[in-house]
């Protein structure tokens, strides 16, 4: 086995106190011969992490095929010294693929002893606001504007290392540690899109509201504009919209997030549960308790159904994706899409507000 160490300098791109105690923190990649734990091997774990007051990296190298399980060892008592591993997707394959290497080898480790923060699993979520095709690491790396060329796949890698084992020649084992020393600099490239996870999850300091009239014919009232001032700053502007829901929309940029939410003016129903104990008034179009009902005439009565126990509201209406205010109204029983009173001090409150532009957030997620 070979271990190489050395000293990096490497952009201070996101404060990394957020996740954690900076020299708790452990950085890692690694290298292997396929993607199933029982049929492949591991050939090489890079790290990078602070100490000293300066970037490190070491990188154990298995030289032959008998060193995995020393490897292994050595990764996993160095480990010992952190808190925190991070990785991208890391939780899909470094880990369990090194667990079940471990396994495998009868070796007695594994991550139970540190945290596992995994870029890719704390950007998912947020896929769909921020355009992304897909969440490989080319993908965010373009999104963010960075241009990083791969001068070999992970497939040529496993023949390049193939080779080495035969001929030990020193150019290749140069190819291999600097592609892995390659990546495990660019991480810091990307860790500025932790700041979406950080911008979409923080409580919003304060809120401003205006209504932005609609021109033309009809009766809508137009749309809430909604805007939020946060603490956390995003790299990258963002807009997204709705084609299920036209003009509702999200946007972002530094420290602020918009929401452009269409207002609806008309005539909504407030749907009772428990439409057993109504009656449908047929010439009034609304529902009344039994208790009251059974004053009725019986001829301008009948027993209400979940689909005509209702009352009727007139007036201007915020839309809501799934339940959040109440009493909430509906055109029809069987929509997904519900709607509450709309007045200027309905998200006047700051928690109200917060729980608002969190339910915009959530539903284009």
């Amino acid at each position: 086995m070979i271990t190489i160490e050395k000293t990096l300098d490497l952009p201070d791109t996101y404060p990394l106190e957020r996740i954690g105690s900076l020299d708790k923190l452990l950085f890692f990649d690694i290298e292997t011969t396929g993607f199933s734990a029982l049929t492949s091997r591991l050939y090489l774990i890079g790290c990078t992490y602070f100490s000293c007051g300066q970037w490190q990296l070491i990188q154990w190298f298995a030289d032959s095929e008998k060193a995995e399980p020393e490897l292994l060892h050595r990764f996993f008592q160095f480990l010992k010294g952190f808190q925190t591993v991070i990785h991208f997707n890391g939780d899909g394959f470094d880990i369990p693929y090194l667990t079940k290497r471990c396994q495998a080898l009868s070796l007695p480790y594994d991550f139970s002893q540190v945290e596992s923060f995994d870029i890719y699993k704390k950007i998912r979520p947020f896929r769909r606001i921020l355009g992304l095709d897909s969440l490989k690491q080319k993908a965010i790396e373009g999104f963010l504007g960075i241009r990083r060329e791969d001068r070999f796949s992970g497939g040529q890698l496993i023949e390049v290392y193939q080779d080495y084992l035969s001929t030990h020649e020193d150019d290749l084992f140069r190819l291999l540690v600097l592609h892995n020393e390659d990546d495990l600099k660019g991480m810091p490239g990307i860790l500025p899109v932790l700041n979406y996870p950080d911008f979409f999850l923080q409580d919003f300091s304060a809120f401003s509201s205006e209504l932005q009239k609609q021109d033309g014919p009809g009766s809508s009232p137009g749309s809430l504009i909604l805007s939020c001032q946060g603490e956390f700053t995003i790299p990258v502007p963002f807009h997204v919209s709705d084609s299920c829901f036209p003009g509702l929309s999200l946007s972002g940029e530094k420290t602020r997030l918009t929401a452009a939410i269409p207002l609806y003016s008309g005539t909504l129903r407030h749907f009772f549960a428990d439409y057993k104990d109504y009656y449908y008034l047929i010439y009034e179009d609304t529902a009344i308790h039994k208790s009251v009902g059974e004053y009725v005439d019986r001829s301008a009565r009948r027993q209400a159904t979940a689909s005509t126990c209702y009352t009727k509201r007139e007036g201007c209406f915020l839309p809501q994706f799934e339940p959040l205010f109440t009493p909430e109204l509906k055109k029809e029983k069987k929509d997904r899409i519900s709607y509450v009173e709309y007045d200027c001090g309905l998200l006047a409150d700051l928690s109200c507000a917060n729980r608002y532009i969190h339910h915009l957030i959530s539903h284009f997620q």
